[in-house]
C-alpha cells in the first residue's frame, strides 16, 4: 500500500516546506484546522526565485501538496473569474467570494504578531546550508537558524513520530519505467514504482479539489455553524478537525485519477518516522532507496527536520504524518461516514458527524460538486482502496474499533 495527499513528490528544485499531501504558494492562512490558533498569519514576502510567496498553514496544509506535492506551493487566490453577461472573462475581487473570518485576537492584545507556523519553521539560512550540504557531498548535518524562536509548546506537540503504519509503506521513484506507475511485490511487500516524467499530469486538478473543494468549502460551511469559534468547539466537545481534514483533502486530490496512488503521504509518514531516529545526513542517505533525485531528497529531509537547530541529532516535526493517518481512517470507516454532511458541518471530525447533525445549520451550506453523486463518490473511494492494495481486513487490523 502506498498513499499520497496530492501533488507528486517529484517536483525538481522546489520548496516543500510551505507545502499538501501539496507543497504550494503563499498567502495569509487561518489557524490550525482543529479550530485552535497557533500563529496569526500575515503574508510573508516572496522568496527570490521561488515563483511565489512562502505558504502559511491553511488555516495547515494543506497539505498537502501538502500538503501539500512535494514541491509546489499552495496558494490562496486573490481574485476569481466572474462568469456570465458582459462581465465574462473579467476578474472580480476575492472579497466578493464567501469570506472565512479570522478568529478574534485575545483581548489586551497589543503584542506583536508572530509569523504563521510553517513560515516560522522555515530556517532563514536554508539556502546557505543547502549549498554547504551539497558541497560536503551529503556528509554534513545542517545547522539551521530561525528568524525567531518557535514556542516549545508548539515543537513539543509535533516532536514524537508514530510508527503505526510504517510497515505498510514502500515507495520507489524512478525515470526508468515505460509506464506511468507499476505495482509490484518485493520482499513480500507491495511496492509502487512511479515514473517521474509524467507524475504531474493531474496535479493541478487534484490540488483544486484539495484546496477549494475540501479546505475552502468546509471552511465556509464552518462559519455558519454554532461551533465556528474555539469556544463553540469546546461547548460541543468537538474532536480536533485533523486527521479528518487533511485525510479527506488528500483523498480528494486523487479522486478522479485512473491510478489514484497515494504515495506521497506514505513517503512523508516514513520520512518523519526515520527523522525521529536519524541525523539529517543519515536520513538523506536512507531516503535514497526511495527518492533518487538529491534535490527532492533534501526538501523531504528539511521538511521532516524543521524546527531543529542542530540536525546531527535525531528529531522530527511530525505534523505531516497526519495525511496518511487521516487517509486510512476515512477509508476504514467510509461505509458509515455521511460524506455530504461531513462537508456541510464544516471543520469537524468524521467521528462527530452523527452527534452534531441535529445541531448543524445546513441552510445555504455548500457541498463539493464531486461529492453530489454519492454513488459515484463511494465507487471512487473503493477504487482508491483497490489501487493501493488495501482491503477491509487490513484496515480493520490497522485501526481496530
Amino acid at each position: 500500500m502506498v498513499l499520497d495527499p496530492g501533488a507528486p513528490a517529484c517536483e525538481q528544485g522546489r520548496d516543500v516546506l510551505g507545502a499538501s499531501p501539496r507543497g504550494q504558494s503563499a498567502a495569509s492562512r487561518l489557524p490550525e484546522r482543529d479550530g485552535s490558533r497557533l500563529f496569526p498569519c500575515p503574508s510573508p514576502p516572496p522568496r527570490p526565485g521561488s515563483g511565489g510567496a512562502q505558504r502559511c498553514t491553511r488555516g495547515a496544509a494543506a497539505r498537502r501538496l501538502s500538503e501539500t506535492g512535494a514541491g509546489m506551493r499552495r496558494s490562496e487566490s486573490t481574485c476569481a473569474v466572474s462568469g456570465g453577461g458582459g462581465a465574462r472573462g473579467r476578474m472580480r475581487a476575492a472579497a466578493s467570494l464567501p469570506h472565512i473570518a479570522r478568529p478574534r485576537a485575545e483581548e489586551g492584545g497589543g503584542a506583536r504578531r508572530s509569523p504563521c507556523l510553517l513560515v516560522a519553521l522555515r530556517p532563514r539560512n536554508v539556502e546557505a546550508e543547502r549549498e554547504r550540504f551539497f558541497r560536503a557531498r551529503f556528509a554534513y548535518d545542517p545547522q539551521f537558524e530561525y528568524a525567531e524562536p518557535v514556542p516549545d509548546a508548539v515543537l513539543d506537540k509535533y516532536r514524537a513520530a508514530s510508527d503505526r503504519f510504517v510497515a505498510q509503506v514502500v515507495v520507489q521513484l524512478t525515470d526508468d519505467l515505460l509506464s506511468q506507475a507499476v505495482m509490484m511485490v518485493e520482499d513480500s511487500r507491495p511496492t509502487l514504482a512511479i515514473n517521474l516524467s509524467g507524475a504531474r499530469q493531474y496535479w493541478l486538478e487534484g490540488m483544486l479539489r484539495h484546496e477549494i473543494g475540501t479546505h475552502y468549502i468546509r471552511g465556509v460551511n464552518n462559519t455558519r455553524q454554532p461551533w465556528h469559534s474555539s469556544e463553540g468547539r469546546k461547548q460541543y466537545s468537538l474532536k480536533p478537525a485533523n486527521p479528518t481534514e487533511e485525510g479527506l483533502a488528500s483523498l480528494h486530490s486523487v479522486l478522479f485519477r485512473k491510478q489514484p496512488f497515494l504515495w506521497r503521504a506514505a513517503l512523508l509518514y516514513y520520512t518523519i518516522h526515520q527523522a525521529s531516529r536519524l541525523s539529517f545526513s543519515a536520513l538523506f542517505q536512507d531516503l535514497e532507496q526511495y527518492v533518487q533525485d538529491a534535490g527532492v531528497r533534501w526538501e523531504y529531509c528539511v521538511r521532516a527536520k524543521r524546527g531543529q537547530t542542530d540536525t546531527s541529532q535525531p528529531g522530527c516535526f511530525s505534523k505531516d504524518q497526519v495525511y496518511l493517518d487521516g487517509i486510512l481512517r476515512i477509508l476504514r470507516y467510509r461505509q458509515t461516514i455521511d460524506f455530504p454532511l461531513l462537508a456541510a458541518l464544516g471543520k469537524v471530525s468524521y467521528e462527530d458527524v452523527n452527534r452534531l447533525k441535529k445541531f448543524g445549520v445546513l441552510e445555504k451550506t455548500r457541498i463539493p460538486h464531486f461529492m453530489q453523486d454519492l454513488e459515484r463518490y463511494m465507487k471512487q473511494l473503493d477504487h482508491i482502496v483497490t489501487t493501493n492494495r488495501l482491503n477491509e481486513e487490513e484496515l480493520e487490523q490497522l485501526l481496530p474499533d
